[in-house]
């Protein structure tokens, strides 16, 4: 999701949809793959030297991540991960947990509600 009061300070923006700076991201979903290592691990850095603010919803709908990510018992986990100085916190949600979002101050969804989806 991109906040459109940002796109006139990105430069390419007119001529391609490229984006640079990362304060003009809003958000950015990831439904976890079997390849999930990359969604958890590899893309959270690259996010973090782009400087997205809340970078991530990592939606791991069947708990597959290993249990360092999603927790023990696995199950189906949401991962909220802001940005804060140059790390991303990470907060997870499961079953009827409400899902806390800086971007989406009125939100009123469970990670239950959002896997029924």
């Amino acid at each position: 999701m991109l906040d459109q009061t940002q796109l006139i300070n990105e430069r390419l923006w007119q001529q391609q949809p490229v984006i640079t700076p990362g304060k003009s991201i809003k958000l950015i979903a990831e439904v976890v793959s079997t390849h999930w290592q990359n969604d958890y691990a590899r893309k959270v850095e690259d996010y973090a030297l782009l400087g997205i603010l809340e970078y991530y919803w990592t939606v791991d709908y069947l708990g597959i991540a290993g249990r360092e990510y999603i927790g023990k018992p696995k199950q189906p986990t949401i991962t909220i991960c802001t940005l804060v100085e140059d790390e991303y916190q990470k907060r997870l949600f499961q079953n009827n947990e409400q899902l806390v979002s800086s971007n989406f101050p009125n939100l009123q969804l469970t990670a239950e509600q959002l896997f029924m989806v």
